[in-house]
């Protein structure tokens, strides 16, 4: 065997050069000089040299137990692959963490936002405004690279972005309106409308646990609507039409996928998208809501407790928020499959409504909590029922 280098204790060096073969030049790792002169009195052939792979243990009978490991050689593949399964899920419980601390604030921002000034359009075009010049500034830095897209892939891009647009101004429109926590009850809606347009577009029949998850979704929703003290019904119907337009962009894209290249991945891709999303809607916003963009209408937010400086951080925060957490989830789906992305979208949505009603102090009674949890559970068993494959006959 070859020799090891390890530290030794000085005075257990003339020891050890006495040693007969094949200790001789085996270096051990804090053994004391008795230690070192009794295994110099004992006959070698009561020790065994055993090697298991990378690593080698000398061990006597009784008394004394020598480990080593040789410095020439590396550590095991099995032991390298754990280190790096470990730091792996690490990052993903950070980046999880990440997306729901963004979400939280977004939320929380925006609602602020919109209470005192409520034109979503100008407010979703100023949040896709902060995305494009966050996504300009990752190109320009090079932290990512640019992507190159052709014609044909701009076209499918063009109406994923379309329906991003409309989906997210109308989830605006509904958290002006509504409670937090009610909007994010009703988005829980989102599985029932992916499965109905599957089925009517594509003719894909959904399985029994599937159709099963849906029960307790639109009873949980529909108890949540008829107690819910906000309930207003340009909320409710903003948020239904958010999932529809939502599920139907989600259900044309994994029909329609776009080709890509080796520089347009998730996250080229969602910037694409974001910066299309604020050339579609910034000259809507200054159609529908420009002249509302006055100093009048800022001292009518002030008037309500937002003066124009905290009005325009809020309004910066929730737009930063907006594009990072969007951008995380967009991460996170490329390191996990969709159903666990789905779980954890779940999970996100129960944090969300949680930090809501703490933040905002909603009043929500029994009855509506109940059915809250009800459509939240119903969306995770969805997100379990997915795993399930068809038994093929």
């Amino acid at each position: 065997m070859g020799t090891y280098s390890m530290a030794l204790y000085p005075a257990s060096k003339p020891i050890l050069a006495s040693l007969k073969q094949p200790f001789r030049n085996v270096n051990f790792r804090f053994c004391t000089v008795n230690q070192l002169r009794y295994l110099k009195s004992c006959d070698q052939n009561s020790y065994n040299l055993k090697s298991s792979g990378y690593n080698y243990k000398l061990a006597r009978k009784r008394l004394f137990h020598f480990k080593f490991r040789s410095a020439a050689y590396p550590e095991s593949k099995d032991d390298v692959a754990i280190s790096g399964e470990k730091i792996r899920t690490l990052q993903l419980g950070f980046m999880f963490a990440i997306w729901y601390m963004l979400n939280i604030y977004f939320n929380i921002f925006n609602k602020q936002v919109l209470k005192v000034y409520p034109f979503p359009t100008t407010v979703t075009a100023f949040q896709f405004s902060c995305g494009t010049i966050l996504i300009l500034l990752m190109w320009a830095l090079n932290l990512h690279p640019k992507p190159k897209i052709n014609r044909s892939q701009f076209a499918s891009i063009f109406l994923l972005a379309l329906g991003h647009t409309v989906g997210n101004l109308l989830t605006n429109i509904s958290l002006g309106k509504v409670a937090v926590s009610f909007t994010h009850t009703i988005k829980a809606m989102e599985p029932f409308f992916t499965v109905l347009l599957s089925a009517l577009f594509f003719g894909e029949r959904p399985s029994f646990w599937i159709v099963s998850s849906l029960l307790p979704i639109v009873g949980g929703v529909a108890l949540a609507s008829f107690t819910e003290a906000s309930f207003n019904w340009i909320g409710f119907g903003s948020a239904m039409a958010s999932n529809l337009i939502n599920q139907t962009r989600n259900v044309y894209s994994k029909k329609l996928m776009v080709k890509k290249e080796e520089t347009l991945d998730n996250i080229n891709l969602f910037s694409i998208i974001t910066i299309i999303s604020f050339l579609l809607l910034a000259p809507a916003a200054i159609c529908l809501e420009g002249f509302k963009f006055s100093p009048s209408y800022f001292r009518n937010a002030a008037s309500q407790g937002l003066n124009v400086k905290d009005l325009c951080v809020r309004a910066l925060l929730s737009g930063v928020c907006f594009h990072s957490y969007q951008q995380v989830s967009y991460m996170i789906l490329q390191k996990v499959s969709p159903v666990t992305h789905a779980v954890g979208n779940s999970v996100k949505r129960v944090v969300v409504i949680v930090s809501s009603v703490i933040a905002f102090r909603t009043p929500v009674s029994l009855i509506n909590s109940l059915g809250t949890g009800l459509a939240l559970a119903g969306v995770f068993l969805y997100s379990r029922a997915k795993r399930i494959k068809p038994k093929v006959t």
